[in-house]
């Protein structure tokens, strides 16, 4: 049976994972869109999704945290805030949280493109914040020091609070699409290398 090497390549802004005896296994997590912020909202955080027809109604849709990008042939409003508020004139894809809150003196909020075919991994690692996901197509396993969660298209989920060690993977039978969306510290490195135990 022949083992499989793991490479990892840190890329400023790109976050790669590849087989050498596959190279069609590749977990890929890139920068959508992002911005710092010196406040979060009072009370509970929740990430809410929503879709419009043209990138010009979410720009004027979104408020100080809330985040637009065309990504799947769609235009995307992030926004960070309360739940249960809806954006004029968007269709609500989701809502996840309550987001675990973390103290910083400026947050990054940022949405990763991040996904892979069926097994491609990330390397353990860590956050300096709160994770959350969205998965579009295939399914998402996150494995952390609290047990292994699978979440399958059209699902959400809270991740765990910062600097939890966490390993995500592609574990459909389809290739994986998925958001992942934080609220990190924006004065620490974004990501780092970490061990499960």
């Amino acid at each position: 049976m022949m083992k499989r090497r793991i490479i990892a390549a840190f890329i400023p802004g790109l976050f790669v994972l590849s087989s050498l005896a596959m190279a069609q296994q590749t977990f890929v997590a890139k920068p959508l869109v992002e911005k710092r912020v010196t406040e979060l909202p009072p009370g509970e955080l929740f990430w809410r999704i929503d879709n419009f027809e043209t990138k010009e109604q979410a720009q004027q849709a979104a408020g100080p945290m809330g985040l637009v990008a065309e990504a799947k042939g769609k235009f995307w409003l992030f926004t960070l805030g309360p739940a249960g508020e809806a954006s004029m004139g968007g269709k609500k894809v989701a809502e996840i949280g309550p987001i675990p809150r973390i103290n910083a003196t400026q947050y990054l909020l940022r949405v990763n493109e991040a996904g892979g075919p069926p097994g491609s991994v990330t390397s353990v690692h860590t956050h300096p914040g709160s994770e959350a996901f969205y998965v579009i197509s295939g399914e998402l396993t996150q494995k952390t020091p609290h047990g292994v969660i699978r979440v399958p298209a059209g699902q959400t989920t809270v991740g765990h609070g910062g600097d939890t060690p966490m390993e995500v993977s592609s574990s459909g039978s389809t290739n994986l699409e998925e958001f992942a969306l934080f609220v990190v510290d924006a004065n620490r490195p974004f990501s780092s290398p970490a061990k499960l135990d």
